[in-house]
């Protein structure tokens, strides 16, 4: 969420801000909102002094023997706080349209971030490895929704029989393939710094509030009968563990990684990606998190997304980096990189990752805040200020498993499996199974 004395005071910088993300906001609206929660502010605590003058002259009056006095005044205190009342019940409603206002308007992104309308206009900022020449080996490479049933490892037949389309069953060496890559992704995130916790997958309103989920994107999502939501990454989880605490600068930034099914109701993307693993309701994930002071956020994005590349080095996929413009941004982002995977069916590169600075965006819905002790003379900031939260895919671990059957899949229809997943495994070649 944004800060309301900060769009107070740059209206016009917000404007230009939304623009570029190809989105209408409603500035007349939040002007007159705004005016009038501050008027009403205002006439509250004029109130609220003129109760206590009044409350003060009961006792001088009493003290002194006016008794009539002394009840004219307890009337009057009575008729201000009776006004007090009805000033208090308008602030509410009118704050609570200008939270609402406010809450699906999506964050300013950062002065680093591209300027453009869509996708098209995203920034390559490098590639690393290069795509198998099939054709130079002799054989046509075959999707994966094609591999995995071939094999025995996949049924997605019997998925939408046991669920829903979009929906998958994995079966032998597909799940311990979906295991293998789970712990391997865990494993490796943890040796670089990262805690790792395991969170629930049920979230309450408030929770999924603080990382802008909601209300903005409610369709979205799995809500249970009780008005819980089923998340949909485990940004949810990890962001809002520190949700309404105060930490201290000295202990950021913090890393956290967590892996959790996700569950996504895919509203609006009818006819994209139907096939295969790409874009299912239900997908397990590795997500990275960092809780950072303004000064460190920016860097700690460019080492999120080295720790997300690492993952694809080590499984030896090729992959891209692209910068995202504003019109391309996630809701909460600032500041965003996307990591594609090379997808032989797609005969191009498919999104396997997204790493965003999402700023002060979400500490303020979340109410997440630091402590600086330091003295402003030596740089520091002396009082709490509201962190910057990061988010990463480490990876997306269904279009993982994707983009391994697809790159290293061999002429008699087995799949080699990436050497540093052998040991997870325990087998080197995918096989058909019985």
């Amino acid at each position: 969420m944004l800060d309301i004395k900060f769009v107070r005071e740059n209206i016009q910088s917000v404007h230009q801000a939304m623009a570029s993300r190809n989105m209408q906001w409603d500035a007349e609206t939040f002007i007159d909102l705004d005016s009038i929660r501050r008027k009403l502010i205002a006439r509250t605590e004029d109130l609220k002094a003129k109760r206590n003058e009044e409350s003060k002259a009961i006792g001088e009056l009493m003290k002194a023997g006016k008794k009539d006095e002394a009840e004219a005044a307890k009337e009057e205190v009575r008729k201000i706080n009776d006004q007090i009342d009805v000033q208090s019940d308008e602030l509410e409603g009118i704050e609570a349209s200008l939270n609402k206002l406010m809450s699906v308007i999506p964050n300013i992104p950062s002065t680093s971030t591209p300027l453009g309308k869509d996708e098209n206009d995203n920034i390559e900022i490098r590639r690393h490895g290069t795509p198998r020449d099939f054709q130079a080996e002799g054989f046509e490479p075959k999707p994966h929704w094609e591999i995995g049933p071939e094999l025995g490892i996949i049924d997605f037949e019997r998925a939408v029989k046991l669920a829903h389309a979009r929906f998958v069953l994995l079966a032998g060496l597909g799940a311990r393939l979906e295991r293998a890559i789970i712990n391997f992704m865990s494993d490796t995130h943890t040796r670089r710094g990262y805690k790792e916790w395991w969170c629930p997958v049920l979230g309450n309103a408030q929770t999924l509030t603080g990382t802008g989920q909601l209300p903005k994107f409610e369709d979205d999502l799995f809500k249970t009968t009780d008005g819980m939501y089923l998340i949909p990454t485990a940004e949810v989880m990890l962001t809002n563990i520190h949700a309404g605490e105060v930490l201290d600068a000295t202990d950021l930034p913090l890393h956290y990684c967590a892996f959790t099914p996700c569950f996504r109701e895919e509203a609006g993307s009818a006819g994209r990606d139907t096939r295969g693993l790409i874009r299912v309701h239900q997908f397990d994930k590795v997500e990275m998190v960092k809780l950072a002071t303004p000064e460190q956020s920016f860097a700690e994005l460019e080492s999120m997304v080295s720790d997300a590349e690492n993952i694809l080095q080590l499984l030896g996929l090729p992959y891209r980096v692209i910068e995202l413009c504003t019109g391309d941004l996630g809701f909460s982002a600032a500041k965003t990189y996307d990591l594609e995977v090379w997808l032989p069916s797609y005969n191009g590169y498919k999104e396997i990752s997204s790493c965003s600075n999402c700023t002060d965006f979400q500490a303020r819905r979340a109410n997440i805040k630091y402590r600086d002790l330091s003295a402003p003379e030596d740089g520091g900031f002396k009082g709490q200020r509201l962190l910057h939260t990061l988010n990463g895919s480490g990876l997306a671990v269904g279009r993982t498993m994707a983009a391994i059957l697809e790159n290293y899949q061999l002429p008699d229809g087995s799949v080699r499996v990436p050497e540093i997943l052998e040991p997870y495994m325990g087998t080197d070649t995918i096989k058909k199974q019985g």
